[in-house]
């Protein structure tokens, strides 16, 4: 696969968001099934994988560990922390904290989890907005010094809140999502990033599987899992989801017309846009992962990346891309 730098490690351009083998898109698939993508991932040239703290709560850095820590030379291995999972009484819960102590407990468990004794890329996976970024980031570069993480990234931030993070310590990349109907990041990250020599990890580049072109009526959607985070997102609701449906048929030609599937123009654009993007998309399916990989090697037409942005764009697309209550947990600029 063509390389990309990705902070201080080159990678294949396109590497593997391993959140959906246990985490959001409802029931997860067995050990068995992640296992099997994540060996293929290797087979097909994936040396970027992406996991989290907050994935199944501890079971995908456990899959990861179980699966990967054999092949761990040849890989560069990213995490996330300041978003976990607490047990309270009535059950696990989602909790954002940035406090240094909780990071460099959450780092300890995710080396454990990981069976490694780094983290090549380790996210700071929200601002926690009661904690000064400083502080949380001069967390990470204790972390970087004593040898347990080599690389600090953000995710999901602002511009103004990636300077002020990269002042302390220098920042190795962005994540944030960004896909041809998420433009957040053009506002001012992608290019605060390309100033400051940070790599863009995109994630969600197939628009939660919009972008794919298999979900084509509404009836899907009211089929999904009651845990599938999409249920709660308002661009997959009601009129919204219908306009949006709207803009599929001539998005399936543009990509027939492009010589590729629905999936691989969505990558091929994220992957025109700049060297120091990288796009993780996600995936349960061996089929789709070996679709995925395959757009690394697709070169767009300035027509066809022209006509595919008018058609798709911030301005086209109905609905925001979280509900309210998630959107105060983000720092992106929003348009």
């Amino acid at each position: 696969m063509r390389q990309r730098t990705l902070g201080p490690f080159q990678v294949g351009a396109i590497g593997l968001g391993c959140m959906n083998l246990s985490h959001a898109y409802g029931v997860p698939p067995s050990a068995e099934v992640g296992e099997a993508v994540l060996l293929r991932a290797l087979e097909l040239g994936v040396t970027h994988f992406d996991t989290a703290a907050l994935y199944g709560f501890g079971t995908n850095e456990t899959l990861l560990g179980r699966v990967l820590a054999k092949h761990r030379a040849r890989i560069t291995l990213a995490s996330k922390c300041g978003m976990t999972g607490v047990r309270f009484d009535d059950g696990i819960k989602r909790v954002i904290d940035g406090r240094p102590e909780t990071l460099k407990r959450t780092c300890e468990e995710a080396l454990q989890r990981l069976q490694t004794e780094v983290i090549d890329l380790y996210y700071l996976h929200r601002w926690d907005k009661a904690v000064p970024i400083e502080d949380s980031v001069g967390a990470l570069a204790e972390l970087v010094r004593e040898g347990k993480i080599r690389a600090i990234g953000l995710s999901e931030v602002s511009a103004a809140t990636l300077r002020r993070a990269h002042a302390v310590h220098p920042i190795a990349a962005v994540q944030t999502e960004y896909s041809l109907w998420t433009r957040n990041a053009e506002i001012a990250v992608l290019d605060a990033c390309r100033e400051l020599g940070v790599s863009f990890v995109a994630f969600s580049p197939v628009a939660r599987g919009f972008l794919a072109g298999a979900l084509t009526s509404p009836a899907q959607v009211a089929a999904f899992d009651a845990r599938d985070i999409r249920r709660a997102m308002p661009r997959f609701q009601g009129e919204a989801f219908g306009a949006n449906l709207r803009l599929l048929e001539g998005y399936v030609a543009l990509a027939r017309e492009a010589g590729c599937t629905p999936a691989q123009l969505a990558l091929a654009w994220l992957l025109h846009q700049g060297e120091h993007i990288l796009p993780i998309p996600g995936t349960t399916s061996l089929a789709h992962l070996e679709e995925n990989v395959m757009a690394a090697e697709l070169v767009l037409g300035a027509d066809v990346l022209a006509r595919v942005e008018a058609l798709i764009n911030r301005h086209t697309v109905t609905g925001p891309r979280y509900p309210a209550a998630t959107q105060t947990e983000i720092d992106t600029e929003e348009f």
